[in-house]
């Protein structure tokens, strides 16, 4: 009996320090890997991917007229449906570009599917989002058209980026950024739809909003040529980080609105500050093509004469569509008369053409950092910079490289005679006055 005791003593005893090592000081965790504290599939790719500096994405693809289609259904074969609607974007998914992106398509929303996408881009994954659903939704809807000929599906799409803070769980940042993409997608669920619409609504009323400046720096000369605004949403809330602010505008149709007032802002400190050098400020297609904006920019120069048209450059992002904008280039052209440089984004960056530079013949080309990182190891990347500045010779754009973060890079961009740079090997974005200061 006392034999049998101690070997249960014993057993129990080497249970207990097995799974010790879970309840090990925070400083003592980092030497065992993420799945002894994340055990969920879909919460450790998340994990994974966050870890990896990746931004990650939450999709919520909602069927608005289940009911009406369930009405005719039996229960199983409302299951079978959902099942069927799952895995059939999967297998679009992995058919497509965007394949390698896809982190898990789970059914966790019993009135349509989510799915959980990585972006290594911080700067224009909301426009990536948007590229990527445009391009799946036709496909889905060719599916279900396919597969149940005899009812017609509408699907109604949210996504939010999830944004996990310190005092924060992977897990509970998943299911914030969960809910808020429900709301966005399912706008029949008015309370939480309404409550993001007035948030966006009161940011923009009361203006609450920052900007923050990048410098340009000249390479040769290694001077600041010009700066990057940049915009901050309302400090010390989640809205604070841009991707959610942007994110938020374009779902709730309020992308115009906020980007008028970061023009606004932009012409207020560039007074304030008496600041002369270039200024870059970035644009969506959709406000650059929106009828209302050239009436209201000229209300700004009225209202700041001593601001120069000659010293604003407007950006164009190449991963967003110029297609089907009736203002747009009407737009350009009013912009260019009166002394307003034209930049295109992120060139280079790999999901776009080069369709807008050959139609704008931009004055700037900005090369992306997915060129630029790890260039001085990369001789393909190499080629490439130079087949971008070819293309700029041509159209006559000053370059600019974005995205430098150590020498090498910069040492690369030197000898291949690109005009200007920025990144956090020469500054991170701060305030406008400080960081005239501190590179004055």
């Amino acid at each position: 009996m006392k034999q049998m005791q101690s070997d249960f003593i014993h057993t129990q005893f080497k249970r207990i320090k097995k799974w010790n090592k879970l309840f090990l000081p925070q400083s003592k965790l980092r030497y065992y890997p993420p799945k002894f504290v994340l055990r969920d599939p879909v919460l450790e790719g998340v994990y994974q991917a966050m870890s990896n500096g990746m931004q990650v994405a939450v999709v919520v693809i909602s069927v608005s007229n289940l009911r009406e289609f369930s009405s005719q259904l039996e229960p199983n074969q409302l299951d079978d449906f959902k099942n069927e609607l799952k895995i059939g974007f999967k297998q679009i998914f992995e058919r497509t570009q965007y394949r390698d992106d896809l982190l898990v398509v789970h059914d966790y929303y019993s009135e349509g599917i989510t799915l959980f996408v990585k972006i290594n881009d911080d700067n224009q994954s909301v426009v990536q989002i948007e590229k990527m659903l445009r391009d799946l939704v036709p496909l889905l809807e060719k599916w279900s058209q396919t597969h149940y000929p005899y009812f017609q599906h509408c699907f109604d799409i949210g996504y939010m980026f999830i944004e996990k803070t310190k005092n924060r769980t992977t897990h509970d940042a998943l299911h914030t950024a969960q809910q808020h993409a429900i709301a966005m997608a399912e706008k029949r669920v008015q309370s939480r739809y309404i409550e993001t619409l007035i948030k966006m609504r009161e940011i923009i009323t009361k203006r609450e909003i920052t900007i923050l400046a990048q410098p340009i720096i000249d390479l040769a000369t290694k001077q600041i040529k010009a700066w990057e605004f940049l915009t901050r949403g309302p400090k010390g809330t989640a809205l604070e980080n841009p991707l959610q602010l942007f994110s938020l505008a374009r779902q709730s149709n309020l992308i115009y609105d906020l980007e008028l007032l970061v023009l606004e802002k932009a012409f207020q400190l560039i007074d304030q500050a008496g600041c002369s050098d270039d200024v870059f400020i970035n644009f969506t297609p959709i406000t650059l093509g929106n009828k209302r904006f050239i009436p209201a920019l000229e209300s700004l120069l009225q209202l700041y004469p001593d601001i120069s048209p000659n010293q604003m450059i407007f950006e164009v992002t190449e991963r967003d569509s110029i297609e089907g904008l009736t203002f747009f280039y009407e737009n350009i052209k009013q912009l260019r008369k009166k002394g307003f440089k034209i930049a295109v984004d992120d060139t280079g960056a790999g999901y776009s053409s080069l369709h807008t530079i050959s139609e704008l013949l931009p004055d700037i080309i900005k090369i992306d950092r997915s060129v630029i990182q790890d260039i001085d190891t990369s001789s393909v990347k190499e080629s490439m910079l130079k087949g971008l500045i070819l293309i700029a010779k041509e159209t006559r754009s000053l370059v600019v490289a974005e995205g430098i973060e150590k020498k090498e890079e910069a040492e690369v961009l030197l000898r291949n005679d690109v005009d200007l740079a920025q990144g956090y090997f020469y500054a991170r974005p701060g305030t406008l006055e400080k960081s005239r200061v501190a590179l004055g």
